[in-house]
């Protein structure tokens, strides 16, 4: 029974048991990204915040919650269409459906629009150069850089994303394996290591909810979301990590936390050894941000052609 008003639970807590109906989950829920934000201050009053959207649970319950805070601010929402035929036109019809309902600005740039080519293209040509070329790997490169080039261009002083702590424990153990400590610097409920003009800050309220408490809420509040896995998902290293975290999970409740609040602690110590070897420069051909002489995006353009 539920810990607090004895109603039929949604959800037990591993760690210590604990139950909670429907009302008093959601409203865990919501205090607890309410928490995260006060905690790390991630939002102040009259921020323009841009919501990078896919139509999936984390993207949607953060806007949900973000759109209801009682905090003076402007909450609009992007999605970047890749063009994965069926999956992309459902979560995007989802999507459009949803902040119509909630009277929330969507603005949608497709990859094509963008780039002139479809990710599945794209895919097609760099695999017939490169079989090791990963879809997701490729997919998150264009679709940062979309993201960061409109929320400058629209002049959002922000950018929420729905990570949640899966995502960054998994994020966090990768970088650790192929020892990458200057990409690890990066993470966090506010990313980046030092602050420009070039790059528009993220956040992540959703920074302490797993996984499964999203989908939960999502559920609960009854969110038309496409819980399906995209069809072109194929980092196969995330997918072991995930999977090994979640083992691990059941076996041993909290450990996700265990990870994500270690890294916490040694974080600053980690920005700061890469605050001053982090340059920012402009890339030569589309005249972006980079830490090169060329963009990321541009290399996997010029690729393609």
């Amino acid at each position: 029974m539920c810990k607090q008003c004895k109603l039929n639970p949604v959800i037990t807590f591993p760690s210590n048991n604990i139950q909670l109906c429907k009302s008093c989950f959601i409203r865990y829920f919501e205090k607890k990204v309410r928490k995260t934000i006060r905690q790390y201050s991630l939002i102040e009053k009259n921020d323009k915040i841009l919501v990078a959207c896919s139509g999936g649970k984390d993207s949607t319950t953060l806007i949900y919650i973000l759109h209801n805070l009682p905090i003076k601010m402007k909450i609009e929402a992007i999605t970047v269409d890749s063009l994965i035929g069926d999956y992309t036109r459902k979560n995007i019809k989802n999507l459009e459906e949803f902040c119509k309902k909630n009277k929330i600005k969507l603005h949608i740039v497709s990859f094509k629009e963008e780039f002139g080519y479809s990710l599945c293209y794209m895919m097609a040509r760099l695999k017939a150069k490169d079989k090791k070329c990963n879809s997701c790997s490729v997919c998150g490169v264009l679709r940062r850089y979309i993201i960061n080039k409109k929320a400058r261009e629209l002049r959002f002083n922000k950018v929420a994303t729905g990570h949640n702590l899966d995502d960054e424990a998994q994020s966090f153990l990768m970088n650790v394996f192929k020892s990458d400590m200057k990409v690890t610097a990066r993470l966090g409920p506010k990313t980046g290591i030092i602050k420009t003009k070039h790059f528009i800050p993220r956040i992540k309220p959703l920074y302490f909810l797993t996984e499964n408490e999203t989908t939960i809420y999502s559920k609960l509040k009854g969110f038309k979301i496409n819980y399906e896995k995209c069809p072109c998902s194929e980092n196969v290293f995330r997918r072991e990590i995930e999977t090994v975290l979640n083992k691990l999970e059941k076996n041993h409740p909290q450990i996700k936390y265990s990870i994500v609040n270690s890294f916490l602690e040694i974080l600053p110590v980690i920005k700061e050894k890469y605050k001053t070897t982090q340059e920012i420069q402009i890339c030569k051909k589309c005249k972006e941000p980079t830490s090169s002489v060329i963009c990321n995006t541009c290399e996997i353009l010029e690729r393609i052609r």
